[in-house]
């Protein structure tokens, strides 16, 4: 004979000799002969070597259980008094029903790409959860496009997006809506009449159309380049070197305009363009700087012709004025006298009274 004592909170199965036979609630039982007990905590998962669907014919047994059915492409989240648990993969699995376990499950299918099930971002961003899950930012500068096996879904604005990890491809192409720079370095032209220039430019932008510039375009942003490239090029080889050195101003309002149309199709707005450097060759360099030479000696000889003329022309006039006014004539020799005077320290006159007579006659007014 044998005792087996069952506590609250647990159960036991019985078997003999080998069989299951029934379930005992908590309390003392006596048992001969060749019989088993297992006792169950049923606070706990229930786990069993019996297949379930023998015990499952226990209808007692059965109504004491919460059987789980997991299929091959689901998975179930199991929450204990709100606190997520574990996930429950593929397999059968069996929970013990009563007052203590506040037990909560959620199953999900992930052969789909979308999560509809009631999850919430913490949930599925935990440790046990992430495995499954793949998930996609895009900042609030963007925008992006969503391919679900290559065939264009839906756009997205800025957020954090979430799907089941499975056979199912996904790929995100986002774009920055923010101004950006291209820059046209180094191009190599020549003018209408054969100089070869090298022009740096820049040039700013931005992705207005998403779909247009995602879907209906590849490498939206090298196309670009390229209208800016042949809309420079159609500029300059339609000009002589003279003549675009004149209208370089007009070169950014006429790109831009020649632009305009193609970025309208790739869905971007372009904002501005600019010329940063006009590298000339070295012959025509030199060309350049020979003819700044000349042009600015020949600017200063007009300056000097132009004030010897004036000059000429103040010393005239003050002839004439002297001719007719005595006084004038003798005002004028007293400054030239001064201006010699001031150069020199000390004069000693030698001579007869006639020297004395003649610097009379320049520095004394005759009565």
């Amino acid at each position: 004979m044998k005792k087996v004592t069952i506590y609250a909170y647990q159960v036991a199965l019985v078997y003999k000799n080998g069989e299951y036979k029934k379930m005992l609630q908590p309390g003392v039982y006596w048992f001969w002969g060749n019989y088993k007990v297992y006792v169950y905590d049923v606070t706990v998962q229930f786990n069993s070597f019996t297949d379930l669907n023998i015990l499952l014919q226990d209808a007692e047994l059965a109504n004491a259980l919460q059987v789980i059915d997991v299929g091959d492409n689901e998975i179930v989240l199991q929450y204990r008094d709100g606190l997520l648990k574990q996930v429950l993969t593929a397999g059968r699995y069996a929970f013990w029903n009563n007052a203590v376990n506040n037990y909560a499950f959620i199953k999900a299918d992930i052969s789909k790409v979308d999560i509809t099930e009631p999850i919430s971002r913490t949930v599925l961003q935990n440790k046990l959860v992430a495995p499954y899950v793949r998930s996609y930012t895009v900042e609030n500068y963007e925008k992006a496009v969503l391919f679900i096996d290559g065939k264009y879904a839906q756009t997205l604005p800025a957020g954090v997006y979430y799907w089941w990890k499975n056979n199912t491809t996904i790929v995100v192409g986002k774009a920055d809506t923010r101004k950006q720079q291209l820059e046209i370095n180094g191009q190599e032209i020549l003018t209408k009449d054969k100089a070869a220039l090298r022009i740096n430019g820049y040039a700013q932008y931005q992705v207005t159309d998403i779909e247009k510039a995602m879907l209906q375009n590849k490498d939206y942003d090298k196309q670009l380049y390229v209208a800016f490239q042949l809309a420079l090029r159609e500029y300059v080889g339609g000009l002589g070197f003279d003549e675009l050195l004149e209208k370089k101003d007009s070169i950014a309002s006429f790109i831009l305009e020649a632009v305009k149309m193609a970025a309208e199709g790739l869905g971007i707005e372009v904002i501005g363009f600019g010329i940063r450097d006009i590298i000339l060759p070295g012959d025509v360099k030199d060309i350049m700087n020979k003819v700044l030479v000349a042009e600015k000696n020949a600017q200063a000889n007009s300056i000097m012709r132009r004030e010897e003329t004036a000059s000429t022309r103040s010393l005239l006039n003050t002839a004439k004025l002297m001719e007719d006014n005595t006084m004038l004539w003798k005002l004028k020799e007293m400054e030239y006298v001064e201006k010699i005077a001031d150069k020199i320290g000390e004069i000693t006159v030698n001579g007869n009274g006639t020297l004395v007579e003649q610097l009379k006659q320049i520095f004394v007014k005759e009565k």
